[in-house]
């Protein structure tokens, strides 16, 4: 480790000293079934957000908490497995997991390992660069993480606990815990979208963009990919620059999205207080947001563009696909593509019963189709299907009564969206969302305590300072 490195952790832990107030200890262990000291909150997902969301609560004193990750350490998230574009896409000076600190931001952590001058230079940041921060973020506030552990289910537990039941090299155990956050990115309650006309396919023609695709394989192919998002241009560069022979890219739309919500949303108003809107707002705008899909900036499709074997194809939803030999033939309203493999690019879906760990109460999780009925000219089946959440990002009830515990689990992934705008899964939210849940999590916790804290009030007996009063003279007493 380099010496500029080393001093920037001393100053990290010298800022959070300085910070500290309240240092007070408010958490009492309880106690789980199997008799050992429950986890306050375990954190499911040891990426940016899962890493936040950790720091945070150590901040308010949330000290009794672990994060698992079924990742090996330092591939959590998708920046070093399916992120596929050589920059993060949101510019250098958005801070993030640092929470508002400082000598924690990823311009400390550049300088420290590059340089002033590096930064001045840098127009966005390397994925692996950020990989390597939020590692080092992690290390230095010393975030007590499990990799290569795997969430199999949820269930309720006696003394008003969560079992966790994980799974890590081979071996299963249950852990108890009064708080569940699922800082689960972007899958956390759903699976990538393989379009309908697609789905009979056999697995060696077709992959999502969230798969591991041997890319070196597509050289020499023809290869479509299906959606016109930012991550289905990265997969179109990334097959161009292997080698293949061709690559279409399929927009189901007239014409190209090329407008970036999300650049319009980052302001501290809209992010803090989207939220506390009512949900005929909330779903007004996030309907426009989502609806509008991401756009793309000017590098990842120039990536595509210099290639002249690339083409994009608008107005060209696949409406049916056919095997034809060793070749798949996608029919779009215009033409037909011949393609050797097919990439698709159509985000995500809200699949509750399709997650094992969900399985318990995926049927009573309410859903914003549950909760509110938008006017005929906004309505959205896809939309409808996300969750509705609590105002501490905690799910809520279909059928109020029959899994009052899902209460304690609080959702932090991309299907917070529609509850809660750009959050779980954006890091231009998260100095405001994180806050936001920190701040719902040990409200949860203080009131499950409160007659504990009650009873301790009322014992208190501590005096301050020690009064002395000198002795009277007795003629004062006659």
């Amino acid at each position: 480790m380099s010496e500029a490195l080393t001093h920037l952790e001393a100053q990290v832990r010298a800022d959070l000293a300085r910070i500290a107030h309240p240092c007070a200890a408010w958490l009492e262990p309880k106690a789980g079934p199997d008799g050992k000291p429950a986890l306050d909150v375990l954190i499911i997902g040891a990426g940016q957000s899962g890493i936040a969301i950790g720091f945070g609560l150590m901040r308010s004193r949330v000290s009794n908490i672990l994060l698992i990750d079924k990742a090996a350490e330092g591939k959590e998230g998708p920046w070093l497995t399916y992120a596929r574009m050589p920059t993060l896409r949101s510019p250098k000076d958005y801070t993030g997991p640092d929470l508002d600190i400082p000598s924690l931001t990823y311009q400390s952590w550049h300088e420290a390992r590059f340089g002033k001058e590096s930064w001045q230079q840098l127009a966005l940041i390397l994925r692996e660069h950020w990989a390597a921060y939020l590692l080092w973020v992690r290390h230095t506030i010393g975030l007590p993480v499990r990799n290569d552990c795997e969430l199999l289910e949820i269930a309720p537990a006696a003394g008003g606990l969560l079992a966790a039941r994980v799974k890590q090299a081979g071996a299963i155990e249950t852990l108890y815990t009064r708080k569940i956050v699922l800082a689960t990115g972007q899958e956390g309650m759903g699976g990538w979208i393989t379009p309908e006309p697609l789905r009979h396919l056999p697995s060696g023609q077709v992959a999502t963009v969230a798969d591991d695709i041997d890319f070196e394989g597509l050289r020499g192919k023809r290869v479509a990919v299906i959606g016109a998002g930012a991550s289905a241009f990265d997969n179109a560069a990334t097959a161009l620059e292997a080698g293949a022979a061709e690559v279409h890219l399929l927009c189901r739309r007239a014409q190209i999205q090329l407008i970036q919500p999300y650049r319009w949303l980052t302001f501290r108003g809209f992010l803090r207080h989207l939220s506390d809107l009512d949900d005929a707002w909330r779903w007004r705008f996030m309907r426009t947001i989502l609806e509008m899909r991401e756009g793309f900036p000017q590098a990842t499709y120039d990536r595509c563009a210099r290639h002249a074997n690339f083409t994009l194809r608008e107005g060209a939803p696949v409406e049916a696909a056919r095997e034809t030999g060793k070749a798949v033939e996608l029919q779009t309203p215009h033409r037909s593509i011949t393609a050797d493999f097919v990439i698709c690019g159509t985000g995500i879906d809200m699949n509750f019963a399709g997650r094992s760990e969900l399985s318990r109460f995926a049927g009573n999780i309410a859903t914003w189709g549950d909760r509110y009925q938008p006017p005929a000219g906004e309505r959205n089946e896809r939309l409808g299907r996300f969750p509705y959440l609590a105002d501490d990002y905690a799910f809520t009830e279909r059928v109020p009564g029959k899994t009052p515990w899902i209460s304690d689990i609080h959702l932090f992934a991309i299907a917070s969206t529609m509850s809660f705008g750009a959050s779980g899964s954006s890091i231009n939210a998260m100095t405001t969302a994180v806050p936001k849940l920190v701040h719902g999590l040990t409200r949860g916790l203080f009131r499950a305590d409160v007659e504990r804290h009650w009873a301790a009030l009322s014992a208190y007996d501590v005096p301050q300072a020690v009064v002395t009063r000198p002795a009277r003279r007795m003629e004062e007493l006659q």
